[in-house]
């Protein structure tokens, strides 16, 4: 049975959709959260993911940002240590809006909706690390808005034991989702 679920979430992952939309430009960019480190300084995968973000508001694609995440790790808030990137990037704060409370994707995605849904935003173009987009993907197909993901690359290129390991946890967050959050933790808009 394990074997089955872990099949079923590969197979899922691999061929997880990327798009629902041909647009290319959006109405905002999500950026999904990553832990700070344990001083509150951002990590690579933060800068990363704010980096690229940044590249696509200087190139247009949206007017804006939805930094997403809560204090899921530790006590620093992910959406307020990107939103000091982004704006020591240039980004005014203007453009920028926090999310500070999702502690997950499924979260990320959904608090990112509510806070579209309030401004009246209907597209978006969700920003994260390659290896999390797949399960990102999934989510955001069950979600009532035009999306497309796009990958932060990597500052420092992962040694092939570390893209492994990243597979492989995302392979069981998505058993996590296929089996139990779907379903029980729906998005209530």
């Amino acid at each position: 049975m394990v074997v089955g679920l872990i099949a079923w979430a590969t197979l899922e992952w691999a061929l997880a959709p990327t798009a629902n939309t041909t647009q290319d430009h959006f109405d905002v960019l999500i950026v999904l959260g990553y832990p700070a480190d344990a001083d509150g300084n951002p990590t690579p995968t933060e800068l990363e993911r704010v980096t690229e973000a940044v590249h696509e508001y200087e190139r247009g694609v949206a007017p804006r940002m939805i930094l997403t995440g809560g204090a899921a790790h530790n006590r620093f808030v992910e959406a307020r240590v990107m939103a000091r990137v982004a704006e020591a990037q240039g980004i005014p704060a203007a453009a920028i809006e926090e999310e500070p409370e999702a502690r997950n994707t499924m979260e990320n995605a959904c608090d990112s909706l509510r806070v579209m849904r309030s401004h009246g935003w209907e597209s978006a173009e969700v920003v994260s690390s390659a290896s999390h987009l797949p399960r990102a993907g999934l989510i955001l197909s069950r979600l009532p808005l035009k999306w497309r993901v796009h990958a932060a690359p990597a500052l420092e290129p992962d040694g092939p034991w570390m893209q492994g390991a990243m597979t492989a946890m995302e392979i069981l967050k998505t058993v996590r989702y296929l089996v139990w959050a779907r379903q029980m933790e729906p998005c209530t808009l």
